[in-house]
């Protein structure tokens, strides 16, 4: 049995950093792949909340919930994370955490440097652009990805219709979308507290 925090219910504001890829070593260390730049959360975090995935084809399997493992040791290894968990002793054990979505509460999360966002922290934000100079909405912020050189926002279209915010369809009917750089060049401000991004981002491509 795992050295497992509480066996409380987890905090309703877990956000996934990574997945568990593998095995490290003999003595029970894991291999993490990180979602995007969260390395840095997941080497700051004193304890990683832990869930198995569920099949693709188990129709009705509910997933599992959360179990809390301290972090004994944690570092960079490349472009993953490695680390021991407290409980995790050799590397049968550590191989049957393979494939577990690692995640820590966002209010754990260590403070930004200025000018700097967690990715999770944009997605729901809407996205205005000032282009043809008054603002004009262009949709929500859906997903941010990374492209090796920098962070780009993935948007679902929307425009403001006669009873507010209404999505935009592309030619099959589907919602349109458009990926925007999330540079200092086209991205102007972010306020969280407003959840607003202004940038000037066309919104014709």
């Amino acid at each position: 049995m795992p050295d497992a925090a509480t066996s409380n219910a987890a905090p309703t504001d877990l956000i996934e950093l990574g997945r568990i890829s593998a095995a490290y070593g003999v003595k029970g260390w894991v291999k993490v792949q990180p979602h995007s730049a969260n390395a840095e959360v997941l080497l700051s975090a004193s304890q990683w909340w832990l869930t198995r995935p569920v099949p693709e084809l188990a129709r009705g399997v509910v997933a599992s919930a959360p179990v809390a493992y301290k972090v004994v040791q944690a570092r960079s290894q490349g472009a993953t994370v490695v680390a021991q968990l407290a409980g995790i002793a050799d590397r049968d054990q550590a191989e049957a955490l393979r494939g577990c979505s690692v995640q820590a509460p966002r209010g754990s999360f260590p403070a930004p440097e200025e000018d700097e966002y967690y990715w999770v922290d944009l997605i729901g934000c809407a996205l205005y652009t000032s282009a043809n100079g008054e603002p004009e909405l262009l949709g929500v912020v859906d997903e941010v990805l990374d492209n090796g050189a920098h962070a780009v926002l993935r948007v679902s279209r929307q425009r403001v219709g006669a009873e507010g915010p209404e999505p935009i369809l592309n030619v099959k009917g589907r919602h349109a979308e458009m990926l925007v750089p999330f540079v200092r060049a086209h991205i102007h401000a972010v306020d969280l507290a407003a959840r607003r991004i202004d940038s000037d981002w066309p919104a014709d491509l």
